[in-house]
């Protein structure tokens, strides 16, 4: 909302309209340690102009990926955006497009949601998807903490490598809700150790989770993890990355119970990490535990095809003690891109992004094992990203490859790993892939 400037008898007039003295009446529950004592240290005012050219020289700080050749990942990949898809998502309609609180009069924004949950749940196999959550990371946190409502279970299990940010946030949303835990199952080569997940899951856990490919690129094997997890009566839970299944099977064929995602490859830009996307698809028998928003097709009077919010499970709908979450919403312009992406792409189109992405990964991965000091750190299948073992520190060879133009990939020392964690696209030529082994040669 845009600053509204209002003047100190602006202030009193209002605090004499409710009743009270001062503002620090309306808030006596915040402790007085936790408030601001002394005046906010901000600059002296600027005229419009100069605003304007102080926030260029501080975007101008900023270094885009448009300027190096990208082989960042970790969960945000830089993969071809068709131009209409940010055409179309700024219509003004679109873009402008509020919540739809008084949702049927909001037929256009009802019915893109309608195809969005449509696609995804053929995307991933899935019966019923939901209208979007913030992004990935809090889409399998709702997940898990939708999984123990259903089980009635206060634990579950990470099987496999997680990414950090999206474990960091299910801890902290899972953990912080009372007697809950979530377990860390070890690894194998990069892998979850299924032996060792074996003997971790009993009838007291909620949930086994699993990303694929995990954080390191590397494939799971997806279904021996679904079946130790419902041996025991856990639901299974699965975080797939949405172009992977242009390839690879989709959760739903699997046995996922809920699969979610992170859905920036799909017609989100970089964005400098946001806003993404987060998927969310259950089985139909779970849809009343469902958060969030979920739109259905019904006909209205006249025998015409009409939207409808189905389900609004969330606080600001209903009773705050019967929501199914409290924090959800959904990214609805990411949502209508990653709608207007797969329109345009198709089937045969996410295919090929899927196919160029693994070729070009493999390609990468084998010249750059030639290369005197490095080598693979993992011997697993991958998709479209793998760990280098680097010579010298990850670190350095990421400051030398960004003075060449390139960002090199992702110091995985940053989440106390380590390695080179390397994305390779659809986007990478060639000539590209080439020239980034000539390169790194020349750094270490």
């Amino acid at each position: 909302m845009p600053f509204i400037a209002n003047t100190d008898a602006d202030r009193n007039a209002m605090l004499k309209g409710i009743g009270v003295e001062s503002f620090d009446d309306l808030i006596p529950d915040v402790p007085g340690e936790l408030r601001l004592k002394e005046t906010l240290d901000l600059p002296p005012a600027l005229t419009e102009p100069a605003v304007m050219r102080l926030m260029e020289e501080l975007a101008a700080e900023n270094e885009s990926a448009s300027r190096y050749v990208s082989y960042l990942g970790g969960g945000a990949y830089d993969h071809y955006v068709p131009p209409a898809v940010k055409t179309i998502a700024s219509r003004s309609e679109f873009y402008t497009a509020y919540t739809p609180y008084q949702a049927e009069v909001s037929q256009g924004t009802l019915q893109a949601i309608y195809e969005y949950q449509s696609m995804i749940c053929r995307l991933y196999g899935m019966d019923t998807a939901n209208a979007s959550l913030y992004d990935g990371a809090t889409a399998l946190a709702e997940a898990v903490s939708m999984a123990m409502a259903v089980t009635g279970r206060t634990s579950v299990v990470i099987a496999g490598a997680l990414h950090p940010n999206s474990r960091h946030v299910l801890k902290t949303f899972i953990e912080s809700g009372g007697d809950r835990t979530v377990l860390q199952c070890s690894l194998d080569d990069g892998v979850c150790d299924l032996d060792r997940l074996a003997e971790t899951v009993d009838d007291t856990l909620a949930a086994v989770i699993v990303q694929q490919p995990n954080f390191y690129g590397c494939l799971e094997d997806v279904g021996r993890i679904g079946d130790i997890a419902h041996e025991k009566g856990a639901l299974f839970i699965v975080s797939a990355d949405p172009v992977s299944l242009g390839l690879l099977e989709a959760p739903g064929n699997y046995g996922a119970d809920i699969a979610v995602g992170e859905g920036q490859p799909l017609g989100s830009a970089l964005n400098f990490g946001g806003p993404y996307l987060g998927i969310f698809a259950v089985n139909s028998k779970y849809v009343r535990k469902v958060p969030g928003r979920l739109v259905g097709m019904t006909k209205d009077r006249h025998g015409e095809d009409g939207f409808i919010l189905t389900l609004q499970t969330r606080e600001q709908h209903i009773r705050r003690e019967k929501a199914t979450s409290n924090i959800c919403t959904n990214q609805a312009l990411n949502a209508l891109q990653a709608v207007v992406y797969l329109s345009l792409v198709g089937r045969k189109g996410l295919r090929e992004v899927a196919e160029h992405s693994i070729q070009k990964s493999h390609y990468l991965a084998e010249k750059i094992a030639e290369l005197p000091g490095y080598s693979l750190k993992y011997q697993k299948p991958f998709f479209r990203e793998f760990v280098v073992e680097t010579p010298v520190p990850a670190a350095k060879v990421v400051a030398g490859m960004m003075e060449k133009g390139i960002l090199a990939g992702y110091d995985l020392s940053n989440v106390g790993d380590a390695g080179l964690l390397v994305a390779v696209t659809e986007q990478r030529t060639r000539a590209q892939l080439d020239d980034f082994v000539d390169k790194l040669g020349a750094v270490s």
